[in-house]
């Protein structure tokens, strides 16, 4: 039984901190829907309890806006209330969304509708899948379960092995233990895109009712069916057959990070030969929390989760260390800078990963006999244009004009020729190979990783030795990202300005190098310095690119479509015939990378 409200009082109240400007201007609509509406009457209790309590902040942090379909689905910070937050009816909302959508498309695949649905270890994951298959079930659906924690690239496969129409991925990635999403899938396995995005955006703003069905009772109906033994099975299969044969003899110091890595990455490195694997202790337990790595964030990208991974490998003389982030999708990497590993070690950048795996994947498959003219490779925009440069070297294509999100690099495959397609990459951390999914596979790139390192420590190398190898026959590339974030809507309209402030008014030169042009991709063109405005042949998002003096410098802009925050990737380069010294072109693209660096802060101060 719902406890009685007094809904005027709350409304007077409402009005009252509205006059006193204890709200944003975009909250009391939103804030008044869920306190009368019907379809939020389970929810309005509690709204009006956080009004009796003039608890304004709260309120205004998760009812400014309606929380958005960014590049990686629906994703925030949960709270019970609020339409700017993670919780019941926003799940719910967007189950039911998909639901209607896919039940209205003509395009959808069975005339029973399937829905693949896993989960990863964070807060809540378990509960709110639980709650999206009862959705689905409740609107005729037959939903796939993966009945424990699992991999979004596993969520994938499932679609594609079941031939389901949609999929649904409940995680937050590498986002903080706050925060929790869905992902949402479309037939091909692969994160939705148009038309299909905005048809389901539409669906999920519009949605009224919920539908709902017991979930035990769908299981024992034969309506929610758990197929996790079977398709953890088929998709290590599945990802061992991108590997190549070769020795093994590698000591592997891995870490889950505390979420799914365990039983994705582990088992595809086991049955690809790799059995000297130690499962880093303190990083093992599934946990939410996050409790053991450097500010709860367990993300690969960040060097300072190695730290006590490389310490203990150093102890263990490892030869190399893993890590996955909580669901398993971004692979991250430490090795020793020497051949005796109880010396230095150092991490990789995901820029310098990606060069790694592309000239390795390259190399693999041309020693073979397996790579041909017409394979190509798929990266991002603010991916380091050294990919291009080893795709060329080997004869192949590179699909280079591609938007931020994995999202854009699965459709790139389907479009172009998934039979010819050889490895996918961004600089987030993000690695696909092979046919069996539509998404980046942490357990793959685990896989390529260690038979890369086995491969170089075979020669008498290092995986540094491997790196500055292509740098002497490709150039020096240094490359740099600053993340500024700017929480809640004050921070929303200081990004928004930041972005109209790049396209009109940026700064006329970067570190030491001019300005050259601007390309915009918000307004599909491109307007050198004092000259006229050009087209810009490219996909249409909110970015801009500076292009500097130099070829290969450049600086991209664009906001986080998953976190609030304004993002910057800095490049540079020095081409092969300027290289002398390796050393000296690291040190100074390094000091150039430091006053870009400093010179685009101020620049954002500037711009209050």
């Amino acid at each position: 039984m719902r406890p009685t409200i007094d809904t005027a009082k709350a409304l007077a109240d409402l009005d009252s901190a509205v006059a006193n400007k204890n709200l944003s201007a975009s909250a009391p609509a939103n804030i008044r829907k869920w306190l009368t509406e019907p379809r939020y009457a389970e929810y309005a209790p509690k709204v009006a309890e956080h009004i009796a309590a003039g608890n304004w902040k709260e309120l205004d942090d998760v009812f400014w806006t309606v929380i958005p379909f960014g590049t990686g689905g629906r994703r925030g910070r949960m709270y019970p209330i609020g339409c700017n937050a993670i919780n019941d009816r926003t799940i719910g909302e967007s189950a039911q969304g998909l639901a209607d959508y896919v039940r209205s498309d003509p395009r959808t695949l069975n005339p029973e509708p399937s829905c693949a649905l896993a989960y990863d270890t964070r807060h809540n994951s378990r509960h709110f899948a639980e709650l999206c298959a009862s959705i689905m079930v409740a609107n005729g659906f037959r939903v796939y379960f993966l009945d424990d924690y699992r991999s979004t690239p596993e969520l994938s496969f499932l679609v594609r092995e079941k031939h389901c129409d949609c999929g649904i991925m409940v995680t937050a990635s590498h986002n903080p233990p706050s925060d929790n999403a869905v992902k949402v899938y479309w037939s091909t396995g692969g994160q939705i895109v148009p038309p299909h995005d905005a048809g389901i955006v539409e669906r999920v703003m519009n949605v009224t009712e919920i539908k709902r069905t017991d979930f035990q009772q769908a299981i024992n109906n034969g309506q929610i069916i758990l197929c996790k033994d079977e398709i953890d099975a088929a998709f290590i299969q599945n990802v061992v057959a991108q590997g190549t044969t070769g020795p093994r003899n590698l000591k592997i110091i891995y870490s889950p990070l505390h979420g799914v890595g365990e039983f994705a990455a582990v088992p595809a490195l086991k049955a690809d030969g790799f059995t000297d694997i130690e499962i880093f202790a303190p990083h093992r337990e599934p946990n939410g929390d996050f409790p053991n790595v450097p500010g709860h964030v367990s993300n690969p990208e960040n060097a300072a989760v190695f730290d006590a991974i490389v310490e203990r490998a150093r102890v263990a003389k490892a030869d190399l260390v893993l890590a996955t982030d909580p669901d398993c999708d971004r692979m991250g990497c430490a090795a020793p800078r020497t051949k005796d590993p109880s010396g230095p070690w150092g991490t990789f950048n995901g820029n310098q990963l990606s060069a790694l795996l592309t000239d390795y994947v390259c190399e693999s498959r041309k020693k073979v006999g397996h790579l041909t003219k017409n394979h190509f490779l798929v990266t991002t925009l603010v991916t380091t244009p050294l990919i291009r440069r080893i795709g060329t070297s080997y004869g192949i294509r590179t699909l280079d004009n591609v938007h931020v999100g994995f999202k854009w690099i699965a459709q790139q495959i389907d479009v172009a020729g998934a039979d010819k397609f050889l490895f996918g990459t961004e600089e987030s951390h993000g690695f696909l190979i092979g046919q069996y999914v539509r998404d980046k596979d942490g357990a793959a790139a685990c896989m390529l990783m260690a038979e890369l390192a086995v491969e170089v420590k075979k020669s008498g190398k290092t995986l540094f030795d491997r790196l500055e190898s292509i740098y002497w026959q490709h150039g020096y590339h240094g490359e740099r990202q600053i993340n500024i974030f700017m929480a809640g809507s004050a921070g929303m309209a200081r990004m928004q300005s930041l972005m109209k402030q790049f396209r009109s008014s940026p700064p006329r030169s970067l570190g030491g190098l001019a300005v050259k042009q601007i390309r915009d991709y918000l307004n599909l063109t491109t307007t050198p310095l004092g000259g006229p405005s050009q087209p810009l042949d490219a996909p249409r998002g909110d970015m801009v690119i500076l292009d500097l003096a130099e070829e290969g410098n450049y600086v991209a802009v664009r906001p986080s479509g998953t976190e609030p925050k304004v993002k910057f990737y800095l490049f540079t380069f020095v081409p092969a015939e300027q290289l002398h010294l390796l050393d000296t072109a690291k040190q100074e693209m390094d000091e150039r990378l430091n006053q870009m660096d400093a010179e685009l802060r101020k620049y954002v101060d500037s711009v209050a």
